[in-house]
């Protein structure tokens, strides 16, 4: 049976409102313009079961190109404290731009999920092997070295980052 998930149409309406610009410099370049290194500060699940954990402990590193593509890891606690990993690549999307220097944009990655075993194999979709694919949207503010992101993970919940580019 299907099951429906609000945020898709949200995830849609995020990808088909990209112009198509968006896309116009594929392949990305190998070339490098910074790092960026994240942790996580506050988790929340939707619709919490006493089971779940909100403490992630994620620890992320990205490599950015200068035309907004990034590839990345990162290793976490999931919601049923079994670490994880999750090896992706994405593109970040300029939104908005302050004259203070403060650049607030939207990222989409995806990539293959890892950590969800056991009896939790199934709380994420596509996890038959224990790998999954996965793909989150984010809302992100940078401002000079510091950035921070509102990550939305499915209809499971948000986490909330902070981290330095170098």
């Amino acid at each position: 049976m299907f099951r429906s998930h609000p945020w898709w149409g949200w995830l849609a309406g995020m990808l088909f409102s990209m112009p198509a610009t968006a896309f116009s410099d594929w392949p990305p370049s190998l070339e490098w313009d910074h790092t960026l290194v994240q942790t996580s500060l506050y988790t929340r699940h939707f619709s919490p079961e006493p089971e779940h954990t909100n403490q992630q402990d994620l620890v992320s590193i990205e490599l950015h190109n200068p035309n907004h593509w990034l590839a990345g890891g990162a290793w976490f606690k999931n919601s049923f404290d079994q670490p994880s990993w999750y090896f992706y690549a994405g593109r970040e999307f300029p939104l908005w731009q302050t004259d203070q220097g403060i650049n607030v944009r939207a990222k989409l990655t995806g990539g293959l999920l890892r950590g969800y075993q056991g009896e939790y194999r199934d709380k994420i979709p596509l996890n038959h092997l224990e790998i999954a694919p996965a793909a989150l949207p984010s809302l992100g503010i940078q401002w000079g070295q510091f950035e921070s992101d509102l990550i939305i993970f499915g209809a499971a919940g948000m986490m909330i980052t902070a981290g330095v580019r170098f």
